[in-house]
């Protein structure tokens, strides 16, 4: 074997790498994920429970969201260690957390403003901003063109029971009802009562809110009081919402697909 035999191998290599990377895209999505320190979820803590709402069509958008290639939570490495704490704090008392949404690419962002510019389209209205004109969402901070989101280190989530009951399942055009409507009167999700469903544009999804039951404003509570242990901070306007607090990329936005 000589110099030049060496040579063409390399070449050869390097030509089936960009080939590679021109047919499966997702790769290089992943490469980024790598080289910033994050990591999938449900591999670095498997008995979390995982329902990403951006990647299927039940969501204030209605359809699956830009950059959401697979159903996976992606989080920076610090931010899932700590939820791996938390998630042990859980499992001692028969809980689980049960994640929403990690970090969002900037192009699911993106999608979220076109939405919300498109004061015609209104097909989940009834559901999650029944009470909020479409052309208000800007200006109430419902929608927002950055997210702490994208920077990788923010996570929504809920705590369900374990064993884990099943999960109400939604079927596109089906009759919707309020996100603020009592527990068995709105969607039915898996989890604890916390008062109102995921991405509830109303007030009564601002954490401290008195105008929940003691026990859903208790679910609230001990959610918080776990995130909190554990170096999160919450969203006062989403009970969901929690952000790391020394997070790593505090000044990034993120744009690599979830693949």
């Amino acid at each position: 074997m000589n110099e030049r035999f060496f040579l063409r191998c390399n070449i050869n290599l390097l030509c089936i790498f960009f080939l590679l990377a021109a047919f499966f895209p997702g790769t290089a999505a992943c490469r980024d994920a790598a080289a910033h320190g994050f990591v999938d979820v449900k591999k670095h803590i498997p008995s979390i429970v995982i329902d990403m709402r951006y990647y299927g069509p039940h969501n204030f958008i209605g359809r699956r969201v830009d950059g959401y290639n697979a159903p996976k939570c992606l989080l920076t490495i610090k931010a899932a260690q700590a939820l791996a704490k938390a998630q042990a704090d859980l499992e001692k008392f028969s809980f689980s957390l049960k994640i929403y949404d990690c970090y969002r690419p900037q192009r699911a962002v993106d999608h979220f403003v076109r939405w919300a510019k498109d004061i015609g389209d209104t097909s989940t209205k009834n559901e999650f901003y029944p009470t909020v004109d479409k052309k208000n969402l800007f200006r109430d901070g419902y929608i927002a063109a950055k997210s702490g989101h994208s920077r990788g280190s923010t996570v929504d989530l809920t705590i369900v029971p374990v064993p884990v009951p099943v999960q109400e399942e939604y079927r596109p055009g089906q009759e919707l009802f309020a996100c603020f409507l009592p527990e068995g009167k709105r969607f039915g999700d898996n989890s604890i009562d916390m008062g109102t469903g995921f991405d509830c544009f109303h007030a009564l999804s601002h954490t401290a809110n008195r105008d929940i039951g003691e026990k859903q404003r208790a679910a609230r509570l001990l959610l918080k009081t776990l995130m909190e242990k554990h170096g999160f901070n919450n969203y006062e306007m989403e009970w969901w919402h929690f952000t790391l607090i020394n997070e790593p990329y505090p000044d990034t936005y993120f744009d690599f697909a979830i693949e």
